[in-house]
């Protein structure tokens, strides 16, 4: 990805700081962020945050979206009723390389209570570094893209 490449980034209201976090450091390697999280700790569920972030992907509006929650897993299921979203929740660097270069994910999904800060910046890193390899994958990729709901 070039320097120029946009992403997303989004939480619910339990893990505003850890965005942010992760904004200013995606910031920092050179990338155009847009972060459409909420500001206040008031309750908002996860569902509409992840959809937003999914929808500014699959629009083209952005290139890549990272979605925060307490678990990974709420957002990233609301993110990935989103057609054309592949989004991944990693816990760790191997998967995080992994969802981009063997499933095209064009979205992480991270959760804010499973993992430190310093683990998080890790994963944010290989999932960003990370290139689909295509080839055998690409066509399993496809297959993921043909199911419909």
């Amino acid at each position: 990805m070039t320097a120029k490449t946009r992403i997303v980034l989004s939480s619910d209201h339990a893990d505003i700081k850890l965005r942010q976090t992760i904004a200013a450091h995606v910031a920092g390697l050179g990338y155009e962020v847009e972060d459409i999280g909420p500001m206040t700790s008031e309750s908002t569920p996860y569902p509409q945050h992840g959809e937003a972030a999914a929808r500014r992907v699959a629009s083209g509006d952005c290139d890549l979206g990272i979605i925060v929650c307490g678990t990974g897993q709420g957002i990233m299921m609301a993110a990935n009723k989103v057609k054309g979203i592949r989004c991944g929740v990693c816990s760790d660097t191997f998967s995080a390389r992994m969802i981009r270069q063997h499933n095209n994910a064009n979205m992480l999904s991270i959760g804010a209570r499973v993992i430190g800060e310093g683990l998080v910046l890790d994963i944010v890193d290989a999932f960003l570094s990370a290139e689909f390899e295509g080839g055998r994958h690409a066509t399993r990729v496809d297959m993921i893209t043909a199911i419909e709901g």
